[in-house]
C-alpha cells in the first residue's frame, strides 16, 4: 500500500490535520492578532461585537486560502526544500485538486462574510492583499528579485488596516502606522530565515537576498532594516496614537532585536540566524499586544 493509500485510509482527524497544515496555521494566528488588533485600535472604546468577529473571521479565512494558494503554487519547490518537503502536497497526502478546492472553499467563504456581513471596503482590500501574496508575490515577485520580500511585504502588512477597516469602514492614518511596522518588520524577520535556508532557495533557483548577494551583505541589511523598524515603531508614540506603556515595550523589544541583529552581523554562529527569525515573531506578537494594552490602559507623561 502507498503513502497515499495509508492517507486515504487514514481515520478523518489525520485527514484534517492535513487541511490545517496546508493553512500555515501559526502564521495565519500571527496575522489574525495583528488585523484584531487593529480592530480594536480602531475606536476609543470596544468596537461593535459583530464587526469585529466577522470581520477576522473573514481576514482569517482569507490569509488561510492565500497560504494554500502559496504552497499548491510552490509544490515543486517545496519538495526540493528541506524546511517544506514535508508539506501535505510535496508528501503526496493531499492532492493539487483536493487543495485546491479547499482554497477556493475558504476565499469564497472569506468574501462572502466579508462583503454581507462587514462591509464592501474590507471585502475588496481582504481580497487585494489575497491575490497580492498568493499570485503576484508568489508566482513573479518570489522568482523574479531579491527585493521580493521587501516588494511582497505589503500583502504581509495589511491585516491590522484590514482589521480597522471592518470596524471604521474607512482608513485612518493611524492604520497605516501599523501597516508600517509590519513592513518594516517583514524583512530582518524573513531575511534572517533566508540566511539559516541559504543552500535550500539556491538549490530551487529563487532569488532570495543571501543567494544572490551573499550572507554578509544580507546581515548588513537585516541590521539596517531592524533600524528602520526601530524608527518606525515610535511613531505610534511620537503622533500620539500610544502612550508611555506602549514606549517602554517599544523600547524593550527594539533594544533585544536590535541586539540579535548586531550579534547576526558580527557572528558566524550558525544558530543565530534561526534565534533571530524566531525572536522576530514573538517581538511582532509583543509589540502589537503592548499596543493593545495601552490602548485600553494608557499611562502618560505628566
Amino acid at each position: 500500500m502507498t503513502t497515499r493509500d495509508n492517507i486515504l485510509s487514514a481515520p478523518a482527524g489525520v485527514r484534517w490535520r492535513l487541511y490545517l497544515a496546508l493553512t500555515k496555521p501559526r502564521v495565519v494566528a500571527l496575522i489574525v492578532l495583528t488585523a484584531v488588533v487593529g480592530s480594536l485600535l480602531a475606536t476609543p472604546e470596544l468596537p461593535p461585537l459583530l464587526p469585529l468577529l466577522f470581520g477576522n473571521l473573514g481576514i482569517g479565512l482569507a490569509a488561510a486560502s492565500a497560504a494554500t494558494l502559496n504552497q499548491i503554487l510552490d509544490q515543486r519547490i517545496d519538495a526540493k526544500m528541506a524546511r517544506t518537503r514535508t508539506r501535505p502536497l510535496p508528501t503526496g497526502g493531499l492532492t493539487e485538486g483536493e487543495a485546491l478546492w479547499f482554497a477556493a472553499t475558504l476565499g469564497v467563504a472569506a468574501m462572502l462574510v466579508l462583503w454581507l456581513l462587514v462591509n464592501t471596503l474590507t471585502a475588496l482590500l481582504t481580497f487585494a492583499s489575497l491575490i497580492g501574496y498568493a499570485i503576484i508575490y508568489t508566482l513573479w515577485l518570489k522568482r523574479a528579485t531579491p527585493q521580493n520580500i521587501v516588494i511582497g511585504g505589503a500583502a504581509g502588512a495589511a491585516p491590522p488596516v484590514l482589521g480597522w477597516v471592518a470596524i471604521t469602514n474607512s482608513i485612518d492614518p493611524h492604520a497605516l502606522l501599523l501597516f508600517l511596522i509590519i513592513f518594516a518588520w517583514t524583512p530582518p524577520h524573513f531575511w534572517a530565515l533566508a540566511i539559516a535556508r541559504r543552500d535550500d532557495y539556491a538549490k530551487v533557483n529563487i532569488p532570495m537576498l543571501p543567494v544572490t548577494h551573499g550572507v554578509e551583505f544580507t546581515r548588513l541589511h537585516v541590521l539596517l532594516y531592524t533600524i528602520i523598524l526601530i524608527i518606525v515603531t515610535l511613531l505610534p508614540w511620537l503622533t500620539g496614537m500610544s502612550h508611555l506603556l506602549y514606549l517602554v515595550a517599544a523600547l524593550g523589544l527594539n533594544a533585544a532585536f536590535l541586539a540579535y541583529s548586531i550579534a547576526l552581523k558580527r557572528s558566524q554562529k550558525k544558530e543565530l540566524p534561526m534565534k533571530v527569525f524566531h525572536f522576530s515573531v514573538q517581538y511582532l506578537m509583543w509589540l502589537f499586544l503592548a499596543l493593545l494594552v495601552d490602548h485600553y490602559l494608557p499611562l502618560r507623561l505628566l
